[in-house]
Parts: C-alpha cells; structure tokens; sequence
C-alpha cells in the first residue's frame, strides 16, 4: 500500500547539551595519546545494490553486519565533543546512518514514542523530525512500573536501514513497515515524506497493549528488525520467531514462522542468502518464487539454560558476521563460557563440515554479548557485556568485568586462534573497526571508587590490542551507551547514541 503522507517539518534549533552529573571535573578528560593512521589491508563485504553505501546504511554498517566503516575515525588529536539532548527523559538515538550529503538520519527513543530524525552532522541540531507511534513496551512499563520492559525490548524501529535512495525504511510499533524520504523544500527546511505502507498484520498478531487496550487477550508480536535481499525484497523479523518478506513492486506479504523459537537480534544478507539468529539455532533463508521464505540450512548451537545478565534472552546475542572465505560468525550462550562459533555458510556443505571453530572466550561464569561481531578479513573481534542489563545496571561507579578479544580464522580454514586479549570494559556499545586507520571503538566505564559515572569513547589498535587513548563524553546516566553502537561519520566523527540522546567526538588538530 502506498501513502504520500508529508510530515510537518521541525523548525531548527541549536543543539541542546545533555548535562553532565557532577564530578565531571574530578576525573580524567583525556588519555593516551594520539594515533597515527594505519589503514588495514583486506576487501569490504560486497556493497548491497539496494543499500546506501557501505558504513552508512545501519546500525552494523553494511549488508554483512561486519562492523567496520571505510573512513578514518577521530585519532586523539585534541578531540573535542559535542552532544544532543533529544528528550528531558530517554531520547537515544541508537542507529545513525548518513544520507549522500553526509546528514545524520537516525531513530531516537523517547517514553512518547521513537522519533525519526534529519540532523545537521556537525551541530547535531534538528533539521526534521517525524514521529513514530508508542511501543506497547513503554505503555507496560508506565502502567506497570516494570521498566525492565523497554529494554529488553529491540522492536519499533530502531533497527532501521537507509536504502539505495536515502529513503528509511523500518517497521513500526504497529506492525506496518514504513518507506521513508526525506526532502527540502526551496526555503531551505526539511520534512520527511512516507512513500510506503506496507500493513504485516494481517500475518502478525497485534493485540499489543496501548493506552487505550491495557489489557489485550490476544497476542502481540513486536516487529524486530527489517532488511533488504538481493533482489529488492524487504525482509522482516518478529520476536515470536516470525519470517516474512514484503514485494515493494507488488506489495505481496509472505511469512513462515519458527515455532517456540524468539528473534530478537537483527540479520545479515549475502547474495548466497538471508542470515537470521534465533534462541535456538542459525539460519540461513532464501525466498521462493512467490516471496515465501524457505530455510537453506538451520544449524543449532550451545543456547545453556538461562539467560545471562547482559543477554535480552536465552540464546545468542549477536547479529550474524558473513565475512571471508564463505563464513558465518556468530556467539553462543554456553553456560560457563561463551563461545564464538564460526560455520562454513554454503548451502553443499556436509554436516560434519559445516563448524570451523567454537572458541571460549572471557571469564569463567561471567560472558556473554548482545552485540553484533566485528569481522574484517578472517578476524573476528568480541567483546563482554556480562553484567549489564539497563542503565541502572551501572550506577554510583560500578561496572562490568569487561574485556575484548580477537579470534582469527586460520588461512587453511582449520581452526581459529585467539590472537589477543583486552581487559577494556566496554559495557554494552555496539563496537565498531576504522578500515581507513586501524583502530576500534569502544564506549568504556571504569569502576570509581568516588561513585563518579564517567564515559569514555576508547580506541584500541586493531591488530595489538593496544589501548591508545580515551576521551572523556560525560558523566551520569544520560551519558549511558545502553546498547547502542559507535558511529564512524564519512567526515571522521565518531557518533555515540546516549540514554539522553547523541554525543559526538571528534579530532580539532
């Protein structure tokens, strides 16, 4: 279905700073010291021909979910750091794509609803703002008081991609996946212009609580996570182990469900197929003439007997890696340790030949990711997010046990190897690797024995582990990353979503 609905556009405004708590003043603002640029050698995952360009398309960058931006991020060189407050509670702004013109375009969560926002890049000032609908999540923490709820939520929009024209497109919190334009009129101001409608409920349950259904009978199956095929087919994920695709030519829906399994992490496209990660097992999709999705291969992995304090479920956490030879990367939930697991990705792969490693990582009885991997070449980088749950999860100084280590797929394909370990505590951030200077990001808390929150964006070298130098963003919970990723801008900033809104970083020599 097709609507040509225009959005008011926003008047722009100056950005309003989101306020540091005290004690900003009592720790370090800087450390380390400045980097210099060495570009990592290897070929980008294949750029997706109804994606905008690689490192600027999603939350994991590209199509593969490898993690890695083509542009050089800050190097340390006095950085300065600039920041949005979106909302006077909540307001982060978790993916951050760029339209052709280097815009920000992003989706930030407020406790009204998601607002989808056209920001200046260098000002973070409002240049257009369209106002998604509630998640049925907020409206049960507020009647309820169980704030739990809003972040175990992945649903709403926040997983969103900008297509091949600039156009968003993401699916709501009532179950429509919108196409979304934004456009500038000739005095100079925004506005965004849904283009499509597509309606999934009649394939989707939707009797989710609102404010006026607080007390639904039916079921509610939140949308999670929307991308597109090689073809151009949109394809979509629901937490109750939904799987469906949308004909943009057409409008035809076609859904299979996963019964009694969850998907609460976004998925990977290759031109071989469709990488999806439930609470049980790994999977790779394909669609038939029809649209309908048809399973390749499903592969289960270690999913322990719990869920873990920094998980959203029992399963794995991440967003599936394609990266090198043919391969798929993805973290199990083993009990004691967590592992990374590496599979061969083809369709003719026998069986027994489908696992190329499962490595341990971290501490005993303390890992686990809800993260997407970084994966460039036959690297794999992890890191620890044991421990955090939600903004709370860290307050009066405390933090996660922490860590980040590299795994490396063997040339031959035989095995994995760990190739280093770091002890940086890098909470919950989705990490991201600077192809362009070598260098990964990381949003690190320490413990502080004063109670001081202090935030830091951390630069660690790709190929030593080394930490080079830290930036201080600010302090409290507003400067909480809360699962949200680093952002490498095309003009070299890093992008940072808060739990009060955005920060930025970026170098000023």
């Amino acid at each position: 279905m097709c609507a040509a609905v225009l959005v008011a556009p926003a008047p722009a405004a100056v950005a309003d700073e989101i306020p540091k708590a005290p004690g900003h003043r009592l720790v370090s603002g800087y450390e380390g010291a400045p980097a210099t640029a060495a570009p990592v050698p290897g070929q980008a995952p294949p750029q997706h021909p109804y994606l905008a360009p690689n490192g600027r398309s999603g939350m994991h960058a590209d199509a593969a979910g490898s993690g890695t931006h083509p542009y050089s991020g800050p190097l340390g060189r006095n950085p300065s750091v600039t920041s949005e407050k979106i909302a006077p509670l909540g307001g982060e702004c978790a993916t951050a794509t760029f339209d052709a013109a280097g815009r920000l375009v992003t989706v930030c969560g407020t406790f009204t609803g998601f607002l989808l926002k056209l920001l200046d890049p260098r000002t973070l000032a409002t240049l257009a703002e369209y106002k998604l609908p509630q998640r049925s999540s907020t409206v049960e923490a507020i009647t309820r008081l169980d704030f739990e709820k809003i972040f175990k939520d992945t649903s709403g929009g926040a997983y969103f991609y900008l297509d091949d024209r600039d156009r968003v497109v993401l699916a709501d919190s009532r179950q429509h996946v919108l196409r979304i334009a934004h456009r500038q009129a000739a005095d100079g101001s925004w506005s965004f212009v849904v283009e499509d409608d597509w309606d999934l409920t009649g394939q989707v349950p939707h009797d989710c609580v609102s404010w006026t259904n607080l007390f639904p009978s039916g079921t509610c199956d939140p949308v999670t996570s929307v991308m597109p095929d090689w073809q151009g087919r949109i394809w979509w994920v629901t937490r109750l182990g939904r799987v469906g695709t949308v004909d943009p030519g057409t409008g035809a829906i076609r859904s299979v469900q996963l019964s009694g399994e969850e998907i609460q992490n976004s998925f990977s496209v290759a031109q071989d197929g469709v990488s999806i990660v439930s609470d049980h097992a790994l999977y790779s999709f394909r669609a038939d003439a029809d649209g309908t999705p048809v399973v390749q291969w499903r592969q289960t992995y270690d999913r322990g007997t719990g869920t873990k304090p920094g998980s959203v479920n029992q399963g794995s956490g991440t967003t599936p890696d394609l990266f090198g030879d043919g391969y798929v990367a993805i973290t199990d939930n083993a009990d004691d340790r967590m592992n990374v697991v590496v599979y061969r990705r083809g369709t003719d792969v026998p069986a027994d030949r489908r696992l190329v490693c499962k490595v341990p990582v971290f501490g005993s009885g303390a890992s686990t990711t809800d993260n997407s991997l970084i994966t460039w070449g036959n690297s794999i980088v992890v890191e620890n997010n044991y421990g955090y749950e939600n903004p709370s999860s860290l307050l009066l100084g405390r933090s996660v046990v922490g860590g980040v280590t590299r795994i490396d797929v063997r040339a031959d394909g035989s095995g994995c190897d760990t190739v280093w370990q770091s002890a940086v505590r890098s909470p919950s951030t989705v990490p991201k690797l600077s192809t362009a200077n070598g260098l990964l990001y990381f949003y690190e808390k320490e413990p502080n024995k004063l109670g001081i929150d202090a935030w830091y964006l951390t630069v660690v070298d790709f190929r030593t582990g080394e930490r080079r130098w830290r930036k201080l963003t600010g302090t409290g919970i507003a400067y909480d990353n809360n699962w949200a990723p680093i952002t490498i801008g095309p003009d070299g900033t890093a992008y940072a979503g808060v739990f009060n809104g955005i920060v930025a970083v970026r170098d000023t020599e």
